[in-house]
């Protein structure tokens, strides 16, 4: 997916951008990248490193005294281009940072090409989608007017910071299918994807962007450049999935979400269990408002070894994941041994993993495990986020039992997406049956709405029902 932070500050930002970029690092592992702009000199400084190898802090910490006496800048972590990316136009030099995922890629590029423009960033032999967004801000007569068209070409999502010679602009996804945070401090502004940078570095909330809201950042206040739209689909699978806990969106902190979803699943639940588990890291939140609903204890039967294993995202070379899998988390024997334990996750997306895991839990003493899963089947690939674990739809469990059964994966979603019809029931039993589990539960899409507390035409959850704007 990726994340961004971007700070405009009367003093040196560095450290409040090093750290802030860090505070990203859960929504990606490709590549990271910073860009400073030294108001004394007038300067952009740019650096891009790989992060499939290491981590943020580890490659950009050595070289932070390249960035010294900047007041302004823009950090990524990108599972997608290199970037940031400088450029220069009639518009003014600019850094740009995106996070975005956009369907029509080719279309676009064959209809810059055919202006005479060019490309020269290249992502693993395709086209940076970052420098495809610049090249249609640049046909603009203003930032704004640009950013305007980079809105009404693209098809998928875009949100954005630009950092110019006049402060940082920040442009959210004109649905609002991704978030941008604005924060405060004295002397400074910051703009994030995610709040959980805000605190240690001393600012405050401030507001939420809404979608399509455009505003330029300066060291003593915010300039609204373009009014948010009244139409928003942001991704349900941030307070699934994505979220940090501690992060907060649209005033609906992430933790707080996963523990009340949990305490509402267990309300419909009479299954004889002995204890609950989180699965680490994003099934915990959920888990111990499970144990609370069911006025069972939350025991770690389960635990995961953060010293070396402190993210979630795993490599994308399928027999290294699997390794990654079973090596970060860690079953306690003394716990399990005899014991009914319920276990909470955030979704299954192929289940081969889950299926291993399931496997040596037995090995370990389990008596029963079952699983309760936090969100409904996902039984659609997504079209708007660069959600990593699903590059295409056949690799979905449910799309896989789907093609058994019917001999076409693409028939009949709709009813597999209902839940309690037939087809759902039956889908369910064929993923319990394969994964080994002595239950299985999904939530239903309401419970998930409800404990996310927006209405349902504010958010997007095409990955479970195919739906798009306000269900269509």
């Amino acid at each position: 997916m990726g994340g961004f932070f971007g700070t405009v500050s009367r003093i040196e930002c560095v450290a409040d951008l090093f750290y802030g970029t860090d505070y990203n690092s859960h929504l990606g592992t490709r590549r990271g990248g910073m860009a400073t702009y030294n108001a004394s000199d007038r300067t952009f400084t740019r650096s891009i490193h790989n992060l499939e190898s290491s981590y943020f802090r580890t490659k950009f910490e050595p070289t932070l005294s390249r960035f010294a006496g900047a007041t302004s800048g823009i950090g990524v972590i990108s599972d997608t281009d290199a970037q940031p990316l400088v450029l220069n136009s009639h518009l003014g030099r600019f850094a740009i940072v995106t996070v975005a995922k956009i369907q029509n890629m080719d279309e676009l590029e064959q209809h810059l090409l055919g202006q005479n423009m060019h490309f020269t960033e290249l992502s693993s032999g395709k086209t940076n989608q970052t420098e495809l967004v610049a090249l249609l801000i640049i046909q603009g007569k203003t930032f704004e007017d640009g950013i305007d068209n980079v809105f009404r070409h693209i098809k998928g999502s875009c949100s954005m910071l630009l950092l110019t010679e006049d402060g940082i602009i920040a442009a959210r996804d004109s649905w609002g299918r991704t978030p941008i945070v604005i924060g405060k401090k004295d002397g400074a502004y910051a703009a994030t994807s995610e709040s959980t940078a805000f605190p240690n570095l001393d600012y405050v909330t401030d507001r939420y962007l809404g979608p399509g809201e455009v505003v330029r950042l300066r060291a003593d206040g915010i300039e609204q450049l373009r009014a948010p739209r009244e139409q928003m689909q942001i991704c349900s699978f941030l307070w699934v999935y994505y979220g940090f806990p501690t992060s907060t969106y649209e005033g609906r902190n992430v933790e707080e979400m996963r523990y009340d979803n949990g305490c509402m699943m267990a309300a419909e639940d009479d299954t004889e269990i002995d204890c609950v588990c989180g699965i680490p890291d994003s099934g915990v939140g959920m888990a111990l408002g499970y144990a609370a609903g069911m006025r069972k204890p939350y025991q770690r039967a389960i635990s995961k070894y953060t010293p070396t294993w402190p993210r979630s995202f795993t490599p994308a070379n399928q027999s290294m994941r699997s390794l990654v899998a079973k090596m970060k988390l860690i079953p306690n024997r003394d716990m399990l041994k005899g014991k009914r334990v319920l276990f909470c996750d955030d979704s299954i997306v192929r289940g081969t993993q889950l299926r291993d895991n399931v496997g040596v839990l037995f090995d370990d003493g389990a008596r029963e495990v079952h699983m309760r899963i936090a969100c409904p089947p996902l039984i659609y690939g997504c079209p708007y986020i660069g959600f990593t674990s699903s590059k295409s739809d056949m690799e979905l469990i449910t799309r896989r039992i789907i093609g058994d059964f019917e001999g076409d994966p693409n028939k009949d979603l709709a009813l597999y997406a209902t839940t309690d019809s037939p087809q759902y029931k039956r889908l369910v039993e064929e993923i319990r049956k394969r994964l080994g589990l002595t239950s299985l539960r999904f939530n239903k899409l309401e419970t998930l709405v409800k404990a996310i507390g927006l209405p349902k035409c504010k958010l997007c959850t095409h990955c479970f029902d195919g739906t798009g704007c306000c269900g269509h």
